[in-house]
């Protein structure tokens, strides 16, 4: 078991330093679908494989000053205190959710939303970009809210499924801010507002109960030299082909998951 946990972090680990996205993605329903784990501890065991590998990528982002720091603080306005309402709502209604299959039905959508919007997330972007001058004023005006109220959805979703950042709040990002954040810094910006959000949940899965330390380690194990991996061979394979296998392959996990 823990030999087949170490591979399948090795292999998460290498899709996440290939493309930046698929952790939270592909982890849970993985723990879930293939290790028979239960959907939250799988959930909360995840938030914290995710909250410890994006700290070191966090902190390299903040080096190479790839983050703008004024939208990780919009985002965490909202996404904190969602953090801390789920919690509370699976603290007190957590087993009745696992048991009648909302988590799993939740992670299952997430997984589907993800996967449909990550090939279109910049030609998406770019038709916003494209906006008349008037439409354009008025979407200033509202970006600072919508900016909170998309922290407080992707707060929600991380921490009841462990899916949202990545490729979710990645398009997110860049439907909001199409001209402001080049592609580094919207990298950037996404893994660091992560950081917290997934801290935070994972304290709490912790405290509820929902963690397994052993399955952590093991995936850790695989995770670190699969990142890294993942990481060189960034310069060989391109994204165009590396973005709809991972399209792919999410939209498959989510409709298994709902199936």
């Amino acid at each position: 078991m823990d030999w087949l946990s170490t591979l399948a972090g090795f292999l998460v680990g290498a899709i996440v330093g290939l493309t930046g996205v698929g952790g939270g993605s592909l982890m849970s329903p993985l723990l879930i679908l293939m290790f028979g784990v239960a959907p939250a501890t799988a959930v909360g065991t995840d938030l914290w494989f995710a909250a410890i590998t994006k700290v070191a990528g966090g902190a390299m982002h903040h080096r190479q000053d790839n983050t703008d720091w004024q939208i990780v603080k919009r985002l965490c306005w909202g996404s904190l205190p969602a953090v801390g309402l789920t919690l509370w709502w699976l603290s007190a209604h957590g087993r009745t959710a696992e048991k009648n299959g909302l988590i799993v039905t939740t992670l299952g959508v997430a997984l589907l939303l993800s996967g449909l919007a990550t090939p279109f997330r910049r030609a998406l972007a770019a038709r916003f970009a494209r906006a008349d001058g008037a439409r354009t004023q008025a979407f200033l005006r509202w970006q600072p809210a919508l900016t909170v109220a998309a922290g407080a959805l992707l707060g929600t979703l991380i921490t009841l499924t462990s899916v949202g950042a990545g490729a979710l709040g990645a398009t997110l990002l860049l439907l909001l801010y199409p001209l402001r954040l080049t592609a580094r810094r919207l990298v950037g910006t996404d893994i660091v507002h992560a950081v917290p959000v997934a801290l935070i949940g994972g304290i709490g899965h912790a405290l509820i109960g929902n963690i397994d330390l052993r399955l952590l380690g093991a995936l850790l194990l695989g995770s670190i030299p699969g990142v890294l991996l993942g990481a060189r061979l960034t310069g060989y394979l391109p994204e165009r082909f590396v973005t709809p296998a991972l399209a792919v392959v999410l939209v498959i996990v989510g409709a298994r998951l709902l199936l």
